[in-house]
């Protein structure tokens, strides 16, 4: 009886793999017929870089948050600056299509020096630079180790002050080798679409997820196994980089402009935007009111708006 227990256990476990890695197969296959490539891929010594490029004008580099890709961007933010800028969109490294590099996670400095090249390959030595959340700790890191090489710098929303709250119970299991193995595939597999979007939802609030956005975002893209483990582990890495980064923001020389919703609740005005601004010698901050974590896309013009007088500032305008 023990034996014939053991069997049609380990009969369920192979059964629920085999379906497990089909269905993940079939998701991964999906998600990127659906949602290609919108740019090039820039190999920088072997590494594969996504790129956006679009407009005329003085470059800025845009960079996209935590769990995102270039599409982020160019759902509502690029379109607008393509106006009066030549506008370069990256695909983080492990997000999208850029690759991933560092099995421990790349650190901040690791993608501000990998974006960077890619983006003098484009021809963009000094662009304006402008991040969304995570997105802006990595443009904080590109404005004090990479100095030479940004004209101006702003930030949506950034990651920049550490913080006491400690990761969040999904990517601490989804930063180890058991859950990226394990437990990763079966979200993929199984998670209906519908609390996806509901996720995606509570991302944007006070606001919900515009009419639109995931078609154009492709939600299937940051749900592949892969890019939750990558995101994952750059997220376990970060408050511990953001400390070692605080007592540089005083080096910053570049115009400088903060942009932040006052009903941010994911990356607070006050612990963060304020705070900030009294770090980086003539910082200006520009607030929202009423809006959440996602200026990039709900409140677009006005983040158009803030790198324009950064460029402006820059003597780019």
């Amino acid at each position: 009886m023990v034996l014939k227990t053991i069997i049609a256990l380990a009969l369920l476990i192979a059964g629920l793999a085999t379906v497990t890695t089909w269905r993940v197969s079939r998701n991964e296959a999906v998600a990127e017929a659906s949602f290609p490539p919108e740019g090039q891929l820039i190999d920088v010594d072997g590494v594969s870089v996504h790129a956006v490029v679009m407009g005329h004008g003085p470059d800025v580099v845009l960079i996209h948050g935590s769990s995102g890709n270039t599409r982020d961007m160019t759902f509502a933010l690029a379109p607008i600056l393509a106006e009066d800028f030549r506008v370069i969109v990256f695909d983080r490294p492990g997000l999208g299509y850029s690759d991933s590099f560092n099995p421990d996670g790349e650190t901040l400095e690791e993608q501000t020096e990998i974006l960077r090249r890619a983006a003098v390959k484009l021809g963009a030595d000094k662009p304006i630079v402008a991040g969304q959340s995570y997105g802006g700790s990595v443009s904080l890191a590109w404005a004090v180790t990479q100095p030479e090489h940004i004209s101006a710098l702003v930030l949506i929303a950034p990651a920049a002050i550490p913080w006491e709250t400690p990761l969040d119970g999904f990517n601490r299991m989804a930063a180890t080798k058991p859950g990226n193995a394990l437990v990763l595939p079966l979200i993929n597999a199984f998670v209906p679409d519908w609390y996806v979007e509901q996720a995606l939802d509570g991302v944007f609030s006070p606001q919900t997820a515009p009419e639109g956005y995931a078609e154009h975002f492709g939600p299937g893209l940051t749900m592949r196994p892969a890019s939750m483990h990558a995101n994952a582990m750059q997220r376990a890495n970060l408050l511990d980089e953001v400390r070692a980064l605080q007592p540089r923001y005083k080096d910053i020389s570049v115009p400088t402009e903060v942009v932040h919703g006052t009903a941010d609740t994911t990356v607070g005005l006050e612990w963060h935007a304020e705070p900030l601004i009294d770090q980086i010698p003539g910082a200006e901050l520009i607030e929202l009111p009423g809006i959440g974590h996602m200026p990039q896309i709900v409140a677009a013009p006005e983040v158009a708006a803030a790198i324009i007088r950064a460029a402006q500032r820059a003597g780019l305008r």
